[in-house]
């Protein structure tokens, strides 16, 4: 169990040029209501990439804020709360030691993990540093979306309590790093079991899907030149 010391929201702002993001979110107080589509009063700007039932509510490890107080020296940012556009913020709780399909009692709803959060642009544009994508995906620092089960009310001092563990073999730090680092080469048999991942959404399973398929290709082409 891990307590969330805070629910964070946030409405669409100007961003940069005419672009909006939600990314900047702040606490709220006292209970509130949690959805399928995602925590009251919080939304999204590219509802093309972001937003929906697979990604209703975003938990980012506090556990890894001193790592990048490290890297980006004393940022303003880090000292405030959802400094990367977390919906949850807890600790005692990172990309290795959660899986696919792991579920949590939070207050009156039920959660489950429904896919590893994929870094974008934004990040490095709200700390104006370039660079940290890269290190995110080196090190699979990504975080990570709940889908809501059973929808309900919590607040922060909750706990978020495992009630159910997904799919042991396979951490939302394993499928990260198989789907986007460039150092890590899965195998055949490790993108079979990733489409077979229930659980995780549809996207990220049809990533494996293509990567399958350019195996296939792969193998036809060589066989074709023998």
């Amino acid at each position: 169990m891990t307590e969330v010391f805070a629910i964070c929201t946030g409405q669409p702002k100007p961003f940069r040029g005419s672009e909006t993001s939600a990314i900047g979110k702040r606490p709220v107080e006292g209970p509130v209501g949690i959805g399928t589509l995602g925590i009251a009063g919080d939304s999204v700007a590219d509802t093309k990439h972001h937003g929906g039932v697979d990604m209703a509510v975003h938990h980012y490890p506090h556990d890894h804020y001193a790592r990048w107080q490290e890297w980006l020296g004393d940022h303003p940012l880090l000292s405030e709360p959802a400094a990367f556009g977390e919906n949850l913020m807890a600790s005692g709780l990172t990309e290795d030691s959660v899986h696919i399909g792991d579920r949590f009692r939070f207050g009156s709803t039920l959660l489950e993990i429904s896919q590893p959060r994929q870094p974008c642009w934004k990040i490095e544009h709200r700390f104006d540093r370039k660079g940290m994508v890269a290190h995110i995906i080196e090190r699979h620092d990504c975080g990570w979306y709940y889908r809501v089960i059973e929808e309900g009310m919590a607040e922060a001092g909750d706990l978020l309590e495992c009630v159910e563990t997904g799919h042991g073999d396979w951490t939302v730090a394993r499928v990260f790093a198989a789907l986007y680092d460039p150092a890590h080469r899965p195998s055949h048999g490790e993108l079979q079991d990733i489409t077979a991942l229930d659980p995780l959404c549809e996207g990220w399973r049809d990533k494996a899907r293509k990567r399958l398929e350019a195996y296939r290709f792969v193998a036809q082409e060589r066989s074709a030149h023998r």
